[in-house]
């Protein structure tokens, strides 16, 4: 999948995922995508309840090897 700003956040817990997601956020235009990976396996509800409070979508949720990956786009 095409993204246009990318942020790992491997080895950080809850909450820092979503804070620092939030942050990269910030710095985008509408529309574009972010690529975010991170290894907390409560960032797979985490992401998902942010884009809903947020209005962000979420394009797709990939596990691989206790990563997961994110593509969130901004609303």
């Amino acid at each position: 999948m095409n993204f246009d700003k990318e942020f790992d956040a491997s080895g950080l817990s809850c909450p820092l995922p979503i804070l620092k997601t939030k942050k990269a956020l910030a710095d985008m235009a509408s529309g574009q995508v972010l690529k975010l990976v991170a290894t907390d396996c409560g960032a797979v509800k985490d992401m998902q309840a942010f884009a809903d409070q947020t209005g962000n979508t979420l394009l797709s949720t990939e596990e691989a090897n206790g990563s997961y990956t994110f593509y969130m786009k901004k609303k």
